[in-house]
């Protein structure tokens, strides 16, 4: 099996394990396999997030990431605001199709499983907030 992955050079591919630290970064992918049949959800180890700003908040170069379903929305804002170099004062704001904001504690296979769309998960983020 061959991986069509383009990952930035500051980013290490191989720190996606399953139970890791903090530390690890989501794969980037370029395309999405949405053709899965929809009782085969466990077999696919990865969840398209699909990234995008809002109002003030700067650009991601990539917008389109796979994390692993068991991840919490903490550490996804967590590899954010690493990713867009935030202060640790800076607030940033997540919103799932642009009408709530998750708690933190929320994991990304419950929030892909009730709100998720054409095979991915779409997330708004801002520094202030937008809705909800």
């Amino acid at each position: 099996m061959s991986d069509n992955q383009d990952t930035p050079k500051s980013e290490n591919p191989d720190t996606t394990e399953a139970g890791g630290d903090a530390g690890e970064t989501p794969n980037e992918t370029q395309q999405t396999d949405s053709t899965a049949p929809e009782g085969s959800k466990s077999d696919k180890q990865k969840i398209d997030i699909l990234l995008k700003a809002t109002g003030n908040a700067p650009i991601m170069k990539k917008k389109k990431w796979a994390v692993d379903p068991e991840r919490k929305i903490g550490w996804i804002m967590e590899f954010m605001k690493k990713y867009l170099k935030l202060e640790r004062s800076e607030h940033l704001f997540l919103y799932v199709n642009q009408s709530f904001a998750p708690a933190p504690d929320h994991i990304v296979r419950n929030l892909y499983e009730c709100y998720g769309t054409d095979g991915k998960l779409v997330l708004h983020y801002c520094k202030s907030q937008a809705w909800g």
